[in-house]
C-alpha cells in the first residue's frame, strides 16, 4: 500500500486527475513565497529533517575520536495539510449524466494549504520554534516612511538595497508587499509621468510580489539567492485518500516544507 492510499478507492474515471489539477492550479494562483525563493527538492515524503547551515563553510571539530560539524543544526520539515470530502451522490450523478462534478471543496482545501505555506514562510511558528522572513532575529530593519507621499517608497527601498550591498548581498532582490502598501504605490509620481510602483520596480528588476497573508502595512526586501535562503520541499502539495464514511469520500491535501534562512542579514524588514 502506498503512502497516499489512492489504490484503496475506486473513483470514477478522471476524478483523481481533476483533483490534482484543481490543487495545482489553486496553489499556483495563491502562493507567493515560491515565486522568489530558490526551491530545494522535492526530497520525498520520507525526508523528515534536513541540515541548516549558517553562512560560511561549516567547520568540523574532532575530539576523543569523535567528529561533529560546528554551525550546523538539523530541523524537522513541518507538514501542512487540510481535509475535504466529495459526496458519493455527486460523483454518481456526474457519472450518470455526464455533468462535471463540483470540486469547490478541493479548491477550498488547497487554498488553506497555500495560505498556511505562505504564513509559515513569512511568520514561521513561534509555538513550534520556526522563524519566518518577518520574524527572524538578526534581520535588518528600516523605519518605513509614509509611502503614500513623495518619493518615500523609492528612497526606503533604495536604502534597503544599500544595506544589503554593504553585506555583500547583491541579489536577486525581491520586494514583498501587503496589498494595502501595493495600492499606495499605484500612483503617478509628479514630474516623472511614472507610477511609483514602476519606479520602485526598477530597483528590484520588477521582482515585486503582493502577499495577502502579510495583512496590512508590512513590507520586506530580501536578497533571495540560494546562499542566503531557500525553500526546502519534502513532499510537494498532493492529495491522499483517507476513508469512506457515511458513503462519502474523505481526502487530505498535504505537503512538507521548510524555510531555511542561511544569512539573516539578507532580509530587510520595513517597520
Amino acid at each position: 500500500m502506498s503512502y497516499l492510499s489512492r489504490e484503496n478507492v475506486d473513483l470514477p474515471d478522471g476524478v483523481w486527475t481533476k483533483i490534482d489539477a484543481a490543487v495545482v492550479e489553486t496553489a499556483r494562483r495563491l502562493l507567493t513565497g515560491r515565486r522568489f525563493l530558490p526551491v530545494y527538492g522535492p526530497l520525498g515524503i520520507g525526508t523528515e529533517s534536513i541540515p541548516v547551515d549558517t553562512a560560511g563553510a561549516p567547520e568540523e571539530i574532532s575530539k576523543d575520536g569523535l567528529t561533529v560539524t560546528k554551525g550546523r543544526v538539523f530541523r524537522e520539515i513541518p507538514l501542512i495539510y487540510n481535509d475535504f470530502q466529495l459526496l458519493s451522490r455527486d460523483l454518481e450523478y456526474s457519472v450518470k449524466t455526464g455533468q462535471p462534478a463540483s470540486f469547490t471543496s478541493v479548491m477550498s482545501a488547497a487554498e488553506l494549504c497555500a495560505i498556511n505555506e505562505d504564513k509559515m514562510i513569512y511568520f514561521g511558528s513561534t509555538a513550534l520554534g520556526y522563524e519566518g522572513l518577518l520574524t527572524a532575529k538578526g534581520s535588518q530593519k528600516i523605519s518605513r516612511k509614509d509611502w503614500k507621499t513623495g518619493e518615500n517608497a523609492f528612497s526606503d527601498v533604495a536604502s534597503g538595497i544599500e544595506l544589503l550591498a554593504e553585506k555583500n548581498l547583491y541579489g536577486p532582490y525581491a520586494l514583498i508587499l501587503s496589498p494595502d502598501l501595493a495600492v499606495e504605490l499605484e500612483r503617478l509620481q509628479p514630474s516623472t509621468g511614472l507610477l511609483e510602483i514602476d519606479r520602485v520596480g526598477k530597483l528590484v528588476n520588477k521582482h515585486i510580489y503582493v502577499a495577502p497573508v502579510l495583512g496590512k502595512k508590512k513590507a520586506l526586501l530580501v536578497s533571495a539567492d540560494a546562499g542566503s535562503m531557500d525553500l526546502v520541499i519534502g513532499q510537494d502539495m498532493i492529495t491522499a485518500y483517507l476513508e469512506q464514511k457515511d458513503l462519502n469520500h474523505y481526502f487530505r491535501i498535504l505537503e512538507t516544507i521548510l524555510l531555511r534562512i542561511k544569512r539573516k542579514e539578507a532580509i530587510v524588514v520595513f517597520e
